[in-house]
């Protein structure tokens, strides 16, 4: 007995010992896992020494380009080798990664949205990019060098996690907008690269920063260079519209301009394309003279004076209620709601060359990356079934919306008169609400049996006035009196997606195709944001056609953003639930992904989510087009008749792909909306919708132009 005991170990430990992972391997599992999968996704690894697919120590075999510490990786320097392909999907699970150089390659737009969390430096120069930077970057926390130049990055400058950034790169691209705010706050930013691009407005940001290469040439900026600016050594500026003249007096206590100490010149190593440190630009300066003149006392004076009549203008202000007009909308201000988190600002849209507004796309929001576990849900415990119990008594000043009095929405909806009645659904009724001032309106009236208390319900409005985002429908007030409870919306004319696909009307034309597609990336975007943006995530849990509502023109906004609590499990949508769902009754936002799905196959066939008229195999929509998705003949059967045959057919099949993906049986293998919104811009770049199709849309009447197959091959 002890002989066969002494030799099943012995056996256990040979095999222990044999195991390839675990003998000879000096590389962490996860990270050797994550390079494996970038090498196979690489078109030309025969560069990469070293590199295998299938097994391989990186670390132990001395893999090109790849440092370690102990056994985690944390460089990879694959610059200037000709690559092209992806770099897999793996790239976060490489956590201990803090340099990361893929610049002077060819990978194009094949940069994955989740890049390694922990990034010192990143150098992404020359690679062939478009479109707008994956937002993860905007999370690292410990970034300190950052280098896009040379690409075709669009859409504007985000906000940065990292406080410890010193060197910015994005010259040569074609990037647009003001520069954020926040860049005030980058206090070891030394070396900023913005040239050869599109930026407007000021660069007052920057006039306190310890900037000692400044590079802002060939852009549309406008406005006074400040005398802090002018005493940089390397400053370049030319290729603007600065207003000439004496500079407007600075603000009360900004301290006398000083020269930025000077660094000796370490030859900086972060590859930027700049053709060398810039050259000096105006460094005229008063920074010489001492002491404060009379002038300056009595600037001084004056500001102190304004200062004070500011004060006592909004204590006189505080006590009487803001106006309709001091609303804000999206896109007219910065996004600067007090938040759960520091919030920073709202992305402008991006908008896609084209010669119609057919397809104005709406770049993602970059929200602060969080202190907390931002994949957590605030829905993945019984708030979906339980009303919200708060914590502490809700503050309405901390409320980024107008509190309206019962009178108010009485008479700006005729005492919710039958007529004003937009609609009704399990939460609540909606009606069509027009004040004194012009601005309509929508209100919903909330079921009082959904809420157990006015806490509860404050605490609902003081979530969802923390959203922000271009596909997300506005709060803008809300009412909480004599136990009603009523929300205050935007208004869009063009009524619901619903209403537009399975509702005839002769005064709306049917959606054309590049229309459909605009509307699901508008969507998709705005679940990206309430799942993948906002901390604690968002689950909807009431997404469906008749929750997406149409603007002017035709843009898509998503409606009940924030209401999952009041939404009892027996109300859920017939038809757009997904299948775990049913089973246990818990929604996540692998759930929100299936009825995206869904609504994905109404855009598609026109069809309803389940249609008791039909026959019983073709009821459920999902069901009787699921397996038809992948055959082309079937797929071309199945298409909305309305279209009338004007579509791309490979356009439409790369539409069915992604319904597939999201309508999966097994959650876990649903994509996260990240991927679901790459996909779809992908099938738009493709398909170069700058090209317009036959028909008419409400935003575009009576215009119609032919298909011209070759734009969607």
């Amino acid at each position: 007995m002890l002989n066969n005991f002494v030799v099943v170990h012995i056996v256990v430990v040979i095999g222990i010992l044999g195991h390839p992972l675990l003998s000879n391997a000096d590389t962490d599992p996860a990270d050797a896992d994550a390079l494996r999968v970038m090498n196979g996704g690489l078109n030309s690894p025969q560069q990469l020494t070293n590199w295998v697919t299938n097994g391989g120590d990186p670390c132990g075999e001395s893999w090109r380009g790849i440092t370690c510490s102990g056994s985690r990786v944390t460089g990879i320097d694959i610059s200037g080798l000709g690559l092209s392909g992806t770099l897999g999907y793996l790239l976060e699970s490489l956590t201990s990664l803090a340099n990361l150089d893929v610049s002077g390659n060819n990978f194009g737009n094949q940069i994955p949205y989740q890049l390694p969390p922990n990034l010192q430096r990143l150098n992404i120069a020359n690679i062939g990019f478009s479109g707008g930077l994956p937002y993860s970057i905007a999370q690292m926390g410990s970034l300190k060098h950052l280098n896009v130049s040379h690409n075709h990055v669009q859409g504007q400058l985000f906000d940065f996690g990292s406080k410890d950034i010193s060197i910015l790169d994005f010259s040569f691209n074609d990037m647009t907008g003001n520069l954020p705010k926040s860049f005030s706050s980058l206090t070891n930013l030394s070396t900023l690269y913005i040239q050869n691009n599109q930026f407007e407005g000021t660069i007052d940001v920057l006039s306190n920063l310890p900037l000692e290469n400044l590079n802002v040439e060939n852009n549309r900026f406008t406005g006074w260079v400040p005398d802090r600016l002018k005493s940089i050594n390397n400053l370049k500026m030319d290729g603007n519209t600065w207003t000439s003249g004496p500079a407007p007096p600075p603000p009360p206590g900004t301290p006398p301009v000083k020269k930025p100490r000077q660094k000796p010149n370490s030859g900086d190593n972060s590859r930027s394309s700049n053709g060398g440190a810039p050259s000096s630009g105006n460094n005229s300066s008063d920074s010489g003279k001492s002491g404060i003149g009379a002038g300056a006392i009595a600037g001084i004076v004056m500001s102190v004076l304004v200062v004070g009549a500011i004060v006592v203008f909004f204590l006189m202000k505080r006590r009487s209620r803001k106006p309709h007009s001091d609303i804000e909308k999206p896109g007219n201000k910065p996004f600067a709601p007090p938040a759960m988190q520091e919030v920073q600002e709202i992305k402008s849209v991006q908008t896609f060359p084209s010669r119609t507004k057919e397809l104005q796309i709406p770049a993602p929001v970059i929200l602060k990356p969080p202190p907390v576990d931002r994949h957590k849900s605030i829905d993945d415990a019984d708030v979906t079934t339980n009303p919200i119990t708060p914590v502490k008594k809700v503050s309405t000043a901390s409320i980024n919306a107008v509190s309206y009095s019962i009178a108010d929405l009485q008479m700006a909806t005729e005492s919710f008169s039958v007529e004003n009645l937009i609609g009704e659904g399990s939460i609540g009724s909606v009606y069509r609400a027009q004040f004194d001032d012009g601005k309509v309106l929508t209100v919903k009236k909330i079921n009082s049996s959904a809420l157990a208390s006015s806490e509860d319900f404050l605490l609902i409005v003081l979530n969802i006035s923390k959203l922000h985002h271009p596909n997300v429908t506005e709060l803008v007030g809300y009412c909480s009196e004599h136990g009603q409870y009523l929300l205050v919306n935007e208004f869009h004319k063009n009524g619901s997606l619903y209403d537009f696909l399975h509702l005839a009307d002769e005064e709306r034309n049917p959606l054309i195709w590049n229309t459909r597609v605009k509307i699901a990336l508008g969507t998709a975007r705005a679940l990206e944001y309430l799942h993948e943006v906002c901390s604690p995530s968002v689950v909807h849990k009431h997404f469906k056609s008749s929750n997406i509502l149409l603007d002017a023109d035709l843009n898509p906004h998503l409606s009940d953003s924030g209401l999952a609590s009041l939404v009892q499990d027996d109300q859920a949508s017939h038809g757009y639930s997904a299948p775990e769902v049913s089973m246990s009754g818990q929604y996540t936002i692998k759930s929100d992904v299936y009825s995206f799905g869904v609504v994905m196959l109404e855009l598609l066939t026109g069809r309803k989510p389940f249609d008791s008229s039909r026959s019983r195999s073709e009821q459920s929509l999902v069901r009787w087009a699921t397996p038809q998705l992948h055959d082309i003949d079937s797929l071309d059967r199945m298409v909305d008749p309305s279209l009338e045959g004007l579509y791309p057919v490979k356009s439409i099949s790369r539409f069915a792909d992604i319904i597939a993906l999201c309508v999966q049986a097994e959650p876990e293998f649903r994509p996260p909306m990240s991927e679901v919104v790459e996909a779809l811009v992908r099938l738009v770049q493709r398909a170069n919708m700058s090209k317009r199709t036959v028909g008419s849309d409400q935003a575009d009447s009576g215009r119609s132009d032919s298909v011209d197959a070759q734009d969607y091959m």
